[in-house]
């Protein structure tokens, strides 16, 4: 896919407040540890993560997305009257109705001749809503259209922890290791066809590639608690999810390069999903990208899902990372298995 109108006018992100060491989840986990004879220091000697950031208990995720999505608002000096449509593209969500969406339209007032509501995709969630924003705008539907996203990791960490405690075998610890990864945050991310007066980013095209037969690798929901009720619960089988996903990433790569007419030694900078650092140098052995051209968050926020890679860019501009005229990838793969990577010229 290619665009010609399309320019991302701004990101911006609110940080969750509560830093939450990985050796404090790890010092929780202790019984466990003795039992199964684990040396600590395990999670973040296989991830790389030091630290990730939780919000307050009962913090709303709506405002965390409200907060982001009015600094982006603020810095372009684009209206609300002016969003012809506000996705809301997180893994977590308030209630299964209405529309998380609805909530943040409301907190930043967005309201009229406008589309609200929520899309789904796993981590790949706010790439897959600036496509879905870029195509209205490609169509002439839309001046400019706002993505939002806020995660939480508390809770599903909570009710893991409980389980590998009360359960204590190997085969809940190596399922649910993943989880311990998980951090918290929102983002916002603006995009336009241009015509507001701002120096925007590009947005050039992109491309996206799906294997759906590997969608039982990674799992999150609810199940019957056995007492009337739900609980979350989180599997992830982590070997699997990343030898298939960098080969799906693989294979996503090579098609993305002709389609948006690059070749590789011309992209000066990647964003890549923030999974951990055994993914990370994987990932980019396998595309053949050097590794000073990658910027990376997970060491301190974690794994935010639909966060984690527009915040990290978000972050690489604040540092002067992303500077004028570079040529800059951003590839994500998610569950499912779907990989989706954007071109952007800086």
């Amino acid at each position: 896919m290619r665009y010609r109108n399309v320019c991302i006018e701004a990101l911006d992100y609110e940080l969750a407040p509560v830093v939450v060491a990985t050796a404090d989840l790890e010092a929780r986990l202790e019984p466990l540890y003795r039992e199964l004879r684990i040396a600590p220091g395990q999670v973040q000697a296989m991830t790389g993560i030091r630290e990730r950031r939780w919000w307050e208990p009962g913090y709303p995720l709506s405002q965390g997305a409200i907060a982001a999505g009015r600094k982006v608002l603020e810095s372009t000096g684009i209206r609300p009257a002016d969003i012809g449509a506000l996705l809301y593209t997180g893994v977590c969500r308030e209630q299964f109705e209405p529309a998380t969406a609805c909530r943040v339209a409301d907190g930043l007032g967005i309201s009229g001749a406008v589309v609200v509501q929520d899309l789904s995709n796993a981590c790949l969630g706010v790439l897959s809503g600036m496509l879905d924003i870029a195509n209205r705008i490609e169509l002439g539907q839309i001046r400019a259209g706002l993505v939002v996203s806020s995660e939480s990791a508390r809770e599903i960490n909570e009710e893991m922890i409980a389980r590998m405690l009360a359960e204590r075998n190997m085969q809940q610890f190596a399922g649910a290791l993943a989880t311990l990864t998980g951090g918290s945050g929102a983002v916002a991310v603006l995009l336009s066809d241009g015509s507001f007066g701002n120096r925007g980013h590009r947005l050039l095209g992109g491309i996206t590639m799906a294997e759906p037969r590997h969608h039982g690798l990674c799992l999150w929901g609810v199940q019957p608690d056995g007492t009337g009720g739900y609980r979350q619960t989180m599997t992830t089988d982590g070997v699997n999810v990343m030898n298939h996903g960098v080969e799906l990433g693989r294979r996503t790569w090579q098609a993305f390069l002709p389609e948006v007419g690059w070749q590789a030694e011309q992209v000066d900078r990647v964003i890549c999903h923030q999974v951990g650092s055994a993914h990370q140098k994987m990932i980019l052995e396998t595309l053949g990208i050097a590794e000073e051209k990658d910027f990376t968050t997970f060491e301190y926020l974690g794994n935010m899902g639909t966060v984690s890679l527009p915040l990290t860019a978000a972050l690489a501009v604040e540092r002067d990372i992303l500077l004028a005229g570079d040529k800059v990838a951003f590839l994500g793969i998610g569950s499912g298995l779907n990989c989706m990577m954007l071109a952007v010229e800086w």
